[in-house]
């Protein structure tokens, strides 16, 4: 499964594709920003987006937002990630059809946690989970 992870800021990203690493997901990939990752999309099979929602050029939202609206990349789940907790910001989120939502901070064991319950999701069964993680 590849994943890509989608920060504007390097210290979360590289964060994020460590702690993927540790669970055990070897294919990652990484986006700067919406507009970055809309490239890499078209170019690329990516089976996952993980993504922050504050950014510069496109934010999370724009980026849903285009992906939802296109045939060829709408079946991409996409997992939010942000610092806001407000829940206006969640339901924005989660009626834009994102498949999971993570608030930071976050640690190795949530994001496992959201991870599986995002591949227990209809939509997304078709996502195979590494080797390492457990199916408790």
């Amino acid at each position: 499964m590849k994943i890509l992870v989608v920060d504007d800021t390097i210290t979360i990203r590289h964060i994020m594709l460590h702690l993927l690493r540790l669970l055990g997901y070897e294919e990652l990939e990484e986006a700067v920003d919406g507009t970055h990752a809309l490239h890499i999309i078209s170019r690329q099979k990516i089976d996952l987006i993980i993504t922050d929602i504050h950014m510069p050029k496109k934010d999370g939202f724009a980026l849903v937002q285009e992906i939802k609206a296109n045939p060829d990349l709408a079946h991409i789940p996409v997992m939010m990630v942000t610092c806001d907790a407000d829940a206006d910001k969640i339901q924005i989120a989660l009626a834009a059809k994102v498949a999971g939502f993570i608030v930071k901070p976050f640690n190795l064991v949530t994001l496992e946690r959201q991870l599986k319950l995002l591949m227990r999701k209809p939509e997304c069964q078709h996502l195979q989970p590494p080797r390492l993680v457990s199916d408790d």
